[in-house]
């Protein structure tokens, strides 16, 4: 099984996951050409994007590791792309979470990082 295959597989979990605890999904796997966001949803009245991420084990790293500085800003470009072009978005506060997958335990961190724009200052 390829990279991408499996990456499917866990963010389909991961989104069955996160509806069963309220989690209203509207979008997965958006792609604009500031890069991609695996999952979107309204959860608590916040506009949500969520980075899935997968390890078989712990032996490469726990997989929320995997969400550093860049790919933060990555999610964060791909959120003004969207909420710029849904207009009811825009209206609603943001949060950027990560679902983290190891082997078949599944980490849901809520707000596991803030706003970055690029040329913000922000130092990585």
């Amino acid at each position: 099984m390829n990279n991408r295959t499996t990456g499917k597989i866990y963010e389909e979990k991961a989104a069955a996951f996160l509806k069963e605890r309220g989690f209203f999904l509207l979008e997965k796997n958006y792609r604009c050409r500031q890069g991609e966001v695996d999952l979107i949803g309204i959860h608590d009245g916040c506009l949500v994007f969520v980075e899935v991420k997968y390890r078989k084990d712990k032996r490469s790293g726990m997989p929320e590791e995997a969400v550093g500085p860049a790919k933060q800003m990555k999610i964060c470009m791909v959120s003004d792309y969207y909420r710029m072009r849904e207009p009811s978005a825009a209206e609603r506060q943001i949060r950027y979470d990560v679902v983290a997958v190891c082997g078949e335990d599944i980490r849901w961190y809520r707000n596991a990082f803030p706003y970055v724009r690029r040329g913000s200052g922000y130092s990585w």
